[in-house]
């Protein structure tokens, strides 16, 4: 019996299983092994070594751009977080039941169009003449349009932003609708005012929420490649620009491979870290 179930439960696992590794594991393993290979005249030298990596740490432009995706993603990843929090509480607490479906259906509006057609949008609304720098204009508030909202880093990270608030909304609602009110109640009947109850008990107790939207918008953004090209112009590009540029324009396989790998590691570590910090957070002091 428990073998049958056993071969039961791989015969279930195995397709998935099998799909993962085709489509993810063995292009990811192919371009780790790039990484290490030598880049010759049109052609990929099987020759083992790491220079790769040493030009994407030393080369300034290269560091440059892979310190730039860092502070992007972690930017959007606070702006989103920040923004989605206070729209997630007002849902799950300030909403009656009956109605909480037609918020979440509202939040996923976005949804209905595609990722690029919306960065179209933002292009056109923060561009030299969109809507913002004339509707500024037409109200006399500024006297020329303003230039540090399009093709440059705050471009990409309003879009961002813009695009990926529903993922961070929606974890944190979860985990919102997960908490006991009585929890609530019990702590303001022990004389704890709101903020403190909603310090100690209710932000803790969401913080799976908020880590999942943390990692769900963080690990894409910093690999980003549409909206870096689109709205960020040469101050807004990106590792994933960086890593197009070796591949098809240069043809320079393993040093785009080594860039890869890299900003690849600096999500890992990063993850990790707030993974460990969250931990202490939710342990507490001893």
């Amino acid at each position: 019996m428990r073998r049958s179930e056993a071969a039961h439960g791989y015969l279930l696992v195995g397709p998935p299983a099998l799909y993962a590794i085709l489509l993810l594991a063995a292009p990811l393993g192919t371009i780790a092994v790039y990484s290490f290979l030598t880049d010759g005249y049109l052609e990929i030298v099987r020759e083992f070594t790491l220079a790769n990596y040493h030009e994407a740490w030393t080369n300034e432009l290269y560091r440059t751009v892979m310190l730039r995706s860092l502070g992007v993603a972690m930017a959007v990843t606070a702006v989103t977080v920040v923004l989605a929090f206070p729209v997630a509480y007002f849902v799950s607490f300030h909403v009656a039941p009956e109605r909480k479906s037609l918020w979440l259906f509202l939040i996923t509006i976005p949804f209905w169009t595609s990722y690029l057609i919306r960065v179209f949008l933002w292009k056109v609304i923060l561009g030299f003449n969109g809507v913002i720098n004339s509707g500024l204009l037409g109200l006399g508030i500024i006297d020329e349009p303003l230039t540090f909202i399009l093709y440059n880093v705050n471009a990409v990270v309003i879009t961002l932003a813009h695009a990926y608030a529903p993922f961070a909304i929606l974890p944190i609602f979860v985990a919102l609708e997960k908490i006991d009110r009585a929890l609530l109640e019990a702590g303001q009947d022990l004389g704890e005012s709101k903020l403190m109850t909603f310090w100690r008990v209710t932000l803790p107790l969401a913080m799976p929420g908020v880590i999942a939207s943390v990692l769900i918008v963080f690990i894409p953004t910093i690999g980003d490649y549409v909206t870096p090209q689109l709205v960020g112009g040469p101050e807004g590009r990106m590792v994933a620009n960086l890593i197009q540029l070796q591949y098809l324009k240069l043809d320079n396989y393993p040093l785009g491979s080594a860039i890869a790998v890299s900003a690849m590691s600096i999500v890992t570590v990063v993850s990790l870290i707030f993974l460990f910090l969250n931990r202490r957070f939710l342990r507490g002091p001893k």
